[in-house]
C-alpha cells in the first residue's frame, strides 16, 4: 500500500537519491566492495541513514541499512518480532530504494536484544558471507552487533572500513542539497528574529529558547539543540543545554543563544548570537568585532585544496597573536544530515576543503567579563567562500 504523500515532511527527490547511489556503488566498485552495512539511531549525527534511504533514525533506535552493489537495499527498524515485508520495486512511497523491511522490538537499555538486529542483518547479507563487507560510520554501529556478526556465520567474511568512501561523496552536496541548507539557514534567521522579538525580562532561559524551537517546529524542522546561557553584563555566561536554561533573565541582561538545528528536508546549520536588555559593555563590543575578524579569517582560508590542518594553525596562530587564546576543541566543520560532519577543521582531519561543502565556523573565547563567539555558516564555491549564508546582522544586539 502506497504511503500517504501529505504525511512526509519535504522528501528530496527520487533523482536526488538515484544520483547519491550511484556515486556510493561507484566507488565501491573501485574499492571491491560488494555491500554496505550501516546503523545509527539518532538524527543529530546519525546522517548515513538519512542520506541513504531519506528517512532517518530517531529516537535512539538503532535503524540498519544494508547496501548492496548491484540489489535493492534492505532495512531493519524498530517494529513487530520477525516482520518481513518484501516492496516493490518502485517502493511504497515512504521507502525508495528499498526492496526488503524487516523489523523487531529491540532496546539500547534491553542488552539482550541486541542480537535481534543482528539476526535480521544475517538473512541480510546471507549472499555476501564470502564477499567484502564494508562499515559505515564505525562509531555508530553498535559492538555487539558486530561481534554477533564475527563471531558466528561471518567469522570469515572480510569486513573493512568503508566510512570515508562514503563520507568523500557525501559532503559534496548537489544543487537540490545546497537549496536546502540555505532554506535551513533562512529557517533559523527567523528562529533568531522570534527571539529578539519575544525575550522579555522574568523569562527563564528556558522559554526563550523555546521561542525558537516553536518558531523551527512551525518551520518543518524535525531536531535540534538549542543552547542558551544569560548573566548580568561584566560575567562571563557561558552557555548550556535545557538542564542547565532555568536562570531568570533580567532586566540588563546578556543573553547568547545558539540554534542548531535541522531545517525542512533535513540539512543542519547553525547561528548564535548575543543580545543585551539594556547596553551592552565596551569589551563585550570590542570582543564581538574581534570575534567576527576572527571567523573571516579562517573563510578566508576555506578555498577548494586546502589544507584543515593548516587552516587550524594559522586560526590559532592569529588568536595568539592578538592575544586571544588558541583553540583546543572545533570551531569550524561541514554540516549536512549531521550536526556535526566531514571536515574537522583541525589539526586530525585528512580531507581537505572541497567545493560545494557547507561549513559552519564559530571561534570562540572567554575573556575577563564575556563569553565571545559568533556563528554562522558558509557555502565553499570553485575559488573560495560563496558568501555568508545566514542574514542576520553580525552585531550585539541592545532590546
Amino acid at each position: 500500500m502506497a504511503y500517504p504523500i501529505e504525511r512526509i515532511n519535504t522528501p528530496i527527490s527520487t533523482a536526488e537519491l538515484e544520483r547519491r547511489w550511484a556515486a556510493v556503488r561507484a566507488a565501491m566498485a573501485d574499492h571491491g566492495i560488494d555491500v554496505l552495512l550501516m546503523q545509527c539511531n539518532n538524527d543529530f549525527m546519525g546522517g548515513n541513514v538519512k542520506y541513504f534511504t531519506d528517512l532517518p533514525a530517531t529516537n535512539g533506535y538503532p535503524v540498519t541499512v544494508i547496501f548492496p552493489q548491484d540489489e535493492q537495499m534492505t532495512v531493519i527498524g524498530q517494529g513487530p518480532f520477525g516482520q518481513i515485508v518484501e516492496l516493490p520495486p518502485e517502493g511504497d512511497g515512504l521507502r525508495r530504494g528499498v526492496g526488503t523491511m524487516m523489523t523487531t522490538p529491540s532496546f539500547a537499555t534491553a542488552g539482550y536484544t541486541v542480537r535481534y538486529d543482528a539476526e535480521l542483518a544475517e538473512k541480510a547479507l546471507e549472499p555476501y558471507a564470502a564477499s567484502t563487507v564494508g562499515l559505515v560510520g564505525r562509531g555508530q554501529i553498535s559492538a555487539g552487533f558486530l561481534d554477533h556478526l564475527r563471531d558466528g556465520r561471518f567469522a570469515n567474511t572480510r569486513f573493512v572500513d568503508a566510512s570515508d568512501l562514503v563520507d568523500g561523496i557525501k559532503v559534496i552536496k548537489s544543487a537540490e542539497e545546497l537549496e536546502v541548507i540555505r532554506k535551513t539557514a533562512q529557517m533559523q534567521d527567523g528562529c533568531m528574529q522570534a527571539v529578539l522579538e519575544g525575550i522579555r525580562p522574568g523569562m527563564t532561559d528556558l522559554e526563550v529558547t523555546g521561542i525558537a524551537e516553536y518558531h523551527a517546529l512551525k518551520n518543518g524542522s524535525e531536531q535540534g539543540w538549542y543552547m542558551a546561557g544569560s548573566g548580568r553584563v561584566g560575567v562571563v555566561t557561558r552557555m548550556g543545554g535545557r538542564h542547565q536554561q532555568n536562570r531568570t533573565v533580567e532586566k540588563g541582561d546578556s543573553f547568547t543563544i545558539l540554534i542548531e538545528n535541522s531545517g525542512a528536508g533535513g540539512m543542519y546549520t547553525e547561528i548564535a548570537r548575543t543580545c543585551v536588555l539594556g547596553k551592552a559593555s565596551d569589551e563585550m563590543k570590542d570582543e564581538f568585532a574581534f570575534a567576527v575578524e576572527a571567523q573571516q579569517f579562517t573563510v578566508d582560508m576555506l578555498k577548494p585544496g586546502a589544507s584543515c590542518a593548516d587552516i587550524w594553525n594559522a586560526h590559532n596562530d592569529f588568536m595568539i597573536a592578538h592575544r586571544r587564546p588558541p583553540e583546543q576543541r572545533l570551531y569550524c566543520h561541514g554540516q549536512g544530515y549531521d550536526m556535526v560532519e566531514r571536515p574537522l577543521v583541525r589539526f586530525d582531519e585528512p580531507m581537505t576543503i572541497q567545493p560545494a561543502m557547507n561549513m559552519a565556523c564559530h571561534p570562540a573565547w572567554a575573556s575577563k567579563t564575556a563569553w565571545n563567539w559568533v556563528c554562522d555558516n558558509f557555502i565553499v564555491g570553485e575559488h573560495g567562500v560563496e558568501g555568508r549564508i545566514h542574514k542576520t546582522p553580525q552585531v550585539i544586539f541592545e532590546l
